[in-house]
């Protein structure tokens, strides 16, 4: 059950850049309007549910949120200078190399040499795909170090924020079910705090409502995958979304891959590093 909860974050986390660039907006106002839609789904969930709230549960989660809206931010302001298609996957690149050393040099998820040899072939994979869709992305001339350098500090702020996020929930050994309201309390403050400047309440904002949804989905299957198999494993499947993104951003938004075969053999490594790390368990 842990895996499927894991591919939910997959599929819907690998539309939510799209759909957000789709709905339009800049960066603040996706964002806030993504945290508006997760506050109503998280409502919603928690009437169903009716799960525990603790003082160290609420405290704990919406400091998850805040990291994530510091994730969100700024993973949506680098797409200005990589594109979809070239940030996404730095992106999870990133997040994964971070997030499993924490999974398994601290919460020690990785018991046995074969788990370590299986999931290190398994995230070596990953990698190796993230690199190869990069590889194979058009570049577009005139500033492009410049602004690839700037995508590259944007993102190396997103990671900690995600990383962050995900890791402080399974420190305090947080349910997902239980995390949920605060989580989406503290996102929507602190995107709220860092967009009043930025016209936050436009017709964009609340378009994003829907990708709000669609990204609490996710969310929610994540939440739920970590206490079953753990950080490493299901972060890491859940990232194998990027596959949606990369595809996507090139057939979708229309933005230029100078080698499309490295882009779709990127592709495909990336899904068979997530088959490998469901073995992990």
């Amino acid at each position: 059950m842990g895996i499927l909860y894991a591919l939910l974050p997959a599929i819907f986390w690998g539309s939510i850049v799209l759909i957000s660039v789709k709905l339009g907006g800049n960066a603040y106002q996706q964002t806030l309007g993504i945290t508006l839609g997760a506050f109503l789904f998280s409502i919603g969930a928690y009437l169903i549910k009716m799960p525990e709230l603790t003082p160290l549960i609420f405290a704990v989660s919406v400091i998850s949120g805040i990291f994530w809206s510091i994730g969100q931010m700024n993973q949506l302001s680098s797409v200005a200078f990589l594109g979809v298609s070239k940030a996404v996957p730095l992106s999870t690149g990133m997040q994964l190399v971070s997030t499993t050393l924490f999974g398994v040099i601290v919460f020690k998820e990785w018991q046995t040499m074969t788990v370590i040899l299986i999931g290190s072939c398994a995230i070596l994979f990953i990698i190796a795909g993230v690199v190869m869709t990069s590889l194979g992305q058009k570049k577009s001339g005139g500033n492009e170090g410049g602004n690839f350098k700037k995508g590259i500090i944007i993102l190396l702020i997103s990671t900690v924020g995600y990383v962050g996020y995900v890791v402080i929930l399974r420190w305090f050994h947080i349910d997902g079910w239980s995390a949920l309201v605060p989580q989406s309390v503290g996102m929507l403050l602190s995107s709220l705090a860092i967009s009043l400047k930025q016209d936050p309440f436009s017709k964009y904002t609340f378009r994003n409502i829907i990708a709000g949804l669609v990204w609490s989905t996710g969310n929610l299957g994540l939440l739920l995958a970590i206490p079953l198999i753990g950080v490493a494993v299901s972060f890491s499947m859940s990232q194998t979304g990027i596959v949606i993104s990369t595809l996507g951003g090139i057939y979708l938004l229309k933005e230029k891959a100078s080698k499309t075969s490295f882009v779709i053999a990127g592709c495909l490594m990336i899904i068979a590093g997530g088959v490998l790390l469901g073995f992990t368990k």
